[in-house]
C-alpha cells in the first residue's frame, strides 16, 4: 500500500544547480514548477500522501530531496552529501522525518552519502561508490541498518547509482551495463528508462523521455505512468530523486 511521499518545491535558483556529467543548459524555472506539480499529482493519483518539506529557496538543488535521507524499515538515515554546498539541505528534511515519528541517525564526517546512491531491493541495499558517496559513508549506513545486506557497487560515468539502475516491482533490476555491473539487469532502450519509481502494484512512475522503455515495461504487464521532467534532467535529475517514499 502507498504511504507518505516527501517532496520539496523547486528553488528560484534551480538553474544554478550542480552539473557534473552533462553540459549546462538553460533551465526554464516556470516550466520546472509546472513539471514538479504534475510529478506531485502523479504521486497523489497513485495514492501517496504528499508531505512538502520546508522550502529552501536559497539552495538550488534542494528539490532533489532524495539525496538528504535514506528511509528503511522505519529508520531514517540522514545523509552527509558529497557536495559540501548541498549539506544545508539535510536539516529541514531531518525535521520532516522526525515529524513523522521516524527514528533517525546521521552520517558523520568523514563519511559522505547521497540518497541517490542507495537502491533498496528486498533485503538488499545496494550503495553506489561515487564522487558523492565514499566507503566510510557506506560503512556508516551498514551500521545503521544491521538487519539489511548492504552491498557496495562501483559506478561509472553517472552522478548516482540510481542514475544507472533501479528496480521493478518484482525486484528485477533495470539499468545501464555501461555504468554499473549487477547481475540479471534488464537493459532499457533509453538511458532515462533506467529510472523508475514504484507507485504500488504494477504501476511505475517514469520519465516521458523514455517512451520505448515504457512500451517495453507495458509488454511485461506493468502500468507505466509518465511525467515530463525535462528541466530536472538538464541538472542530472530523474524521477527517483524528486521524492522520498516512506511506507
Amino acid at each position: 500500500m502507498p504511504g507518505i511521499a516527501l517532496v520539496r518545491t523547486p528553488s528560484p535558483r534551480l538553474a544554478d544547480g550542480i552539473v557534473t556529467h552533462v553540459e549546462r543548459q538553460p533551465v526554464d524555472y516556470g516550466l520546472a514548477r509546472e513539471q514538479h506539480a504534475r510529478y506531485v499529482a502523479a504521486l497523489e493519483d497513485g495514492g501517496w500522501q504528499v508531505r512538502p518539506v520546508r522550502p529552501a529557496d536559497e539552495l538550488p538543488d534542494g528539490v532533489f530531496v532524495e539525496d538528504a535521507v535514506v528511509v528503511c524499515g522505519g529508520r531514517a538515515v540522514l545523509t552527509r552529501p558529497g557536495a559540501p554546498e548541498r549539506r544545508p539541505e539535510v536539516d529541514s528534511v531531518a525535521q520532516a522525518v522526525r515529524d513523522l515519528g521516524l527514528e533517525t541517525t546521521r552520517v558523520r564526517e568523514p563519511g559522505t552519502l547521497d540518497g541517490g546512491d542507495v537502491l533498496q531491493v528486498g533485503h538488499a541495499v545496494y550503495v553506489g561508490r561515487t564522487a558523492r558517496t565514499n566507503d566510510e559513508g557506506i560503512a556508516q549506513l551498514a551500521a545503521a541498518l544491521p538487519d539489511r545486506e548492504v552491498v557496495p557497487v562501483p559506478v561509472r560515468g553517472v552522478l548516482h547509482l540510481k542514475s544507472a539502475v533501479t528496480a521493478l516491482p518484482d525486484g528485477t533490476l533495470i539499468g545501464d551495463p555501461r555504468c554499473v555491473d549487477l547481475p540479471g539487469m534488464l537493459v532499457p532502450p533509453e538511458e532515462a528508462g533506467a529510472h523508475v519509481v514504484l507507485l504500488g502494484g504494477d504501476r511505475v512512475l517514469m520519465a516521458a523521455s523514455a517512451p520505448r522503455t515504457a512500451a517495453m515495461l507495458q509488454e511485461r504487464g506493468l502500468e507505466p505512468v509518465t511525467v515530463d521532467i525535462s528541466e530536472f534532467e538538464k541538472l542530472e535529475g530523474c524521477v527517483t530523486c524528486l521524492s522520498v517514499l516512506i511506507m
